[in-house]
């Protein structure tokens, strides 16, 4: 009896997680927007082409970013 009831538990546990989990992954498609700043891949070109310009998009913008002045920390002593 002390079994059939563990089993019986341990299955509404994983029916619970899995609506969760359904729940969680439908979110985060609908979720994500496409990257308003990044400019739009040439649609006719070839796979190689949209990636070799995607990958000059994220070089662009990480030399960018590197380019910016970090703030320096306030002395408090």
């Amino acid at each position: 009896m002390r079994a059939i009831f563990s089993i019986v538990s341990l299955l509404v546990v994983l029916v619970i997680v899995g609506f969760v989990v359904k729940k969680q992954l439908g979110n985060q498609v609908m979720a994500t927007p496409p990257a308003a700043g990044m400019p739009a891949v040439s649609a006719g070109a070839t796979p190689q082409a949209q990636s070799q310009q995607v990958q000059q998009q994220v070089k662009d913008a990480m030399q960018a970013t590197m380019q910016q002045a970090r703030p320096m920390p306030a002395d408090d002593k």
